[in-house]
């Protein structure tokens, strides 16, 4: 039987909380005690479920505060600091494209660029995916299971067709879009690990910090909404279940909600003028 480790914080000094375990550990963030509470809690509840292995789920569900007309809301153990995506400036999306060996590459950096793509939705594309006539993509693993219909720029398709026509195995034993295009594992579907290796390599001989699959999707996501596509429309772009994942991108760059203020703000004052002068 799994042993449950409790954790203390410790007192807030400015900086960034730490979680610390009773057993030693060195100090963990945040986001990691909570992924592993979770884990505990999980288990624990699936025992309690089945029956006759653990009465009660170790794991402490928070400090009540109030009862609400429904539930008993408490405060939870660990609070979670909510931070804006990480984004790709123009020069870095440059110099990231140019570091990209193959078609097959930079169109699947393009999936995540132009239509904000998830990495698993990437590797999941088979060809039969590709609405060519329609400009879009049937994301048919999408998070969770549930599947979309997202347009995508016409740059992708034109990458994508160079790709099936110079690069990809004609005798790939898979229908997935992007496969492995040298070695043992030729035309076999491309792993998580590979596409990471691919962007790893990418980065380092275009000398950027940053630029993961996640970060990509997000600079696509946060420059849509900069461009003024409703929220409503960037959640089904995105995939978003929940309206409250896409609000993060109302908090976009600083220029961006000053320019959108002075223009409401113009139009609130010539509202107020107009009445003045009445």
């Amino acid at each position: 039987m799994l042993a449950f480790v409790s954790a203390q914080r410790r007192p807030r000094t400015g900086a960034e909380n730490v979680v610390r375990i009773s057993d030693g550990s060195g100090g963990l963030s945040e986001a990691t005690i909570k992924r592993r509470l979770a884990a505990v809690s999980s288990l624990y509840g699936y025992l309690v479920t089945i029956g006759g292995v653990v009465e009660a789920n170790p794991v402490p569900r928070g400090l009540p505060t109030r009862r609400s007309r429904r539930e008993l809301r408490g405060v939870p153990l660990v609070r979670g600091t909510r931070r804006l995506p990480r984004i790709l400036d123009p020069a870095e999306v440059e110099g990231l494209m140019s570091a990209l060996r193959t078609r097959r590459d930079r169109a699947m950096v393009e999936a995540m660029l132009l239509a904000g793509m998830r990495r698993c939705e990437v590797l999941g594309l088979h060809l039969g995916d590709l609405r060519l006539g329609e400009w879009r993509v049937l994301v048919a693993e999408g998070k969770g299971g549930y599947q979309r219909l997202i347009p995508v720029s016409r740059t992708f398709f034109a990458t994508v067709a160079a790709y099936l026509n110079n690069e990809r195995p004609p005798d790939a034993a898979t229908d997935r879009v992007f496969v492995v295009l040298k070695g043992p594992r030729r035309g076999q579907p491309l792993s998580a690990e590979g596409l990471d290796e691919i962007l790893t390599g990418a980065r380092r001989r275009a000398g950027l910090a940053h630029g993961t699959c996640h970060e990509l999707r997000h600079t696509c996501l946060t420059r849509l909404r900069e461009a003024g596509m409703a929220i409503e429309a960037l959640q089904a772009q995105a995939g978003h279940r929940s309206i409250a994942s896409t609000r993060v991108y109302l908090h976009l760059a600083s220029d961006w909600l000053a320019n959108e203020y002075h223009r409401a703000a113009q139009a609130i004052e010539a509202q107020a003028s107009i009445g003045a002068t009445r």
